[in-house]
């Protein structure tokens, strides 16, 4: 009897490792590689037509679930990784997490691409309509899935497909403009439906082709007359790349309370004569501002009347804490104050359905909602703190709307990691959805000056100390998505959906 090696284990791995599933995974590399700051688009015309080609023949439908998970894995892997470089930074506390951040977000999030896998499972293409049926399907419940994405398990509406038009420079203005009008769901829809058409073949690549011309035709179109003009009022803003966590001692709190009033001394001085704000970004003050006297009269030692609008703690009557900024006119009571509503799961709140606890201590709670502040001497100003300007239509006091935006914020816990690039493209996206100027003013960068169509107008860049000083833009009329928000995207999908059943039943009955 001969003694021959048994290959069928090796034969099966290889079968296993080939198969749709491990392809599906590497397509989602591809696709996150598209994100900022990366910008590798044209990828995306082979990844789409290539996941759903996996999923026509995918040959059941839980297999397709699980291609599209694969798929959202790889993608959200790569597109997520930055997540664990806050845990590295308190890596004696929370050593035990680094393994599992990047990996178990990704695998969560990959779960909302099940549905769209699904919905082109069940358009398997018969003839060249019922392909077309399945581009225009896997783009119209793509939205539906972002929108989920937006509000289940307390929202995390992050790595959107719509989100890798926000290029540096001019292209990425022109690109965005379709913004205004669907927002980033309007974006994320064309991206699909552009990439996805070379699977019909050569007249697939000439629809591709013309998709991408009309695009770019409407935004030129929308942006022909130049960036818009300034307003009187110069926004100083302060980036004082404090370290994190930072010291709590009573010293280092001094010296960094001292850094913001020197900063803001020499923000007042860049700013010059005429009407001015100085902004400081999330948390910059370790005073109380609402309640410490004191704290303010300092502030208005060097800036007078000039308005301080300051990232700050702050203690409800209840005894609630909350993440505020706080506007400073003077040394006596402050003017306004806005509390953060969309708080970071599990960085500044557990919640409830999580059994245990996370967040140390109580954690903040939530403020009411998006507020316009008014104060003196400045126009009415829309306040978002940090995680909140991710969350597209739901910004802005529609019932006040403010002439500006400011998002104050602080990147330095994911250094130089694609997380704050990621992170500034979605916030400028705002910008064009709003049709509102948008200050950016961040602890350690990027923080900028963005006009209403989405231009940089100025920008102070990663882990640096410096003042941004700028002209305020004037707004915009308010945009079709300002005044009808995410009812635009629910819209888009249901007819994308109509339209692609449409074009099976006419593949069927010709």
């Amino acid at each position: 009897m001969s003694m021959t090696t048994d290959r069928r284990p090796v034969a099966t791995l290889k079968a296993r490792l080939s198969t749709d599933p491990w392809r599906a995974f590497g397509l989602g590399l591809l696709a996150a590689l598209a994100l900022p700051p990366f910008y590798l688009l044209p990828l995306l015309w082979f990844v789409v037509p290539a996941l759903l080609r996996g999923l026509a023949r995918a040959g059941g439908w839980r297999r397709a679930i699980w291609i599209g998970w694969c798929f959202g894995f790889g993608f959200n892997l790569l597109g997520l990784f930055w997540v664990t470089e806050p845990i590295l930074i308190m890596a004696r506390q929370f050593w035990w997490a680094i393994p599992f951040a990047a990996p178990g977000l990704a695998a969560a999030t990959a779960c909302y691409l099940m549905l769209p896998a699904l919905a082109v499972y069940w358009i398997r293409p018969v003839r060249l309509t019922a392909a077309a049926a399945m581009v225009v399907m896997f783009a119209g419940v793509m939205v539906m899935a972002n929108l989920a994405q937006q509000f289940l398990f307390t929202g995390f509406p992050w790595n959107f497909w719509g989100a890798d038009w926000a290029i540096p420079g001019r292209l990425g203005v022109i690109m965005m403009q379709p913004a205004a009008y669907g927002g980033i769901f309007v974006l994320t829809w064309l991206t699909i439906i552009a990439a996805g058409l070379p699977l019909l073949g050569r007249r697939g690549w000439i629809g591709s082709a013309v998709v991408m011309v009309l695009w770019a035709g409407f935004g030129l179109a929308r942006t022909a007359g130049g960036q818009v003009a300034d307003t009187d009022l110069t926004v100083a803003m302060i980036q004082p790349d404090f370290a994190v966590p930072g010291s709590f001692t009573q010293p280092a709190l001094q010296a960094r309370w001292q850094r913001d009033l020197a900063m803001t001394r020499e923000a007042l001085a860049a700013a010059g004569a005429g009407p001015k704000v100085v902004v400081w970004p999330e948390t910059a003050s370790p005073a109380l501002l609402q309640t410490d006297a004191s704290a303010r009269a300092a502030i208005a030692g060097i800036a007078g009347t000039t308005p301080v609008l300051a990232g700050s703690f702050r203690f409800g009557a209840t005894g609630k804490v909350y993440n505020s900024l706080i506007a400073v006119d003077g040394p006596g009571p402050a003017v306004a104050w806005y509390d953060k509503w969309k708080l970071v799961p599990f960085g500044e709140y557990t919640p409830k359905w999580i059994p245990f606890k996370i967040t140390p201590g109580s954690g903040f709670s939530p403020g009411p909602g998006p507020r316009t502040l008014h104060v003196p001497g400045i126009p009415p100003v829309g306040p978002l703190i940090c995680y909140e300007s991710i969350f597209s239509g739901e910004i802005v006091d529609k019932k006040d709307r403010p002439a500006w935006m400011l998002n104050i914020s602080d990147n330095a816990w994911f250094g130089d990691s694609t997380g704050p690039h990621q992170d500034f493209a979605t916030t400028r996206l705002r910008a064009v959805e709003e049709g509102l100027p948008l200050a950016v003013d961040t602890n350690s960068g990027i923080s900028a000056m963005i006009g209403p169509y989405g231009t940089v107008r100025a920008s102070l860049g990663l882990d640096r100390r410096g003042i941004l000083v700028h002209r305020l833009p004037v707004a915009l009329p308010a945009t079709t998505y300002a005044k009808f928000g995410l009812t635009t995207a629910g819209i888009l999908s249901f007819y994308s959906v109509a339209v692609a059943v449409i074009l099976l039943i006419v593949s069927i009955t010709l």
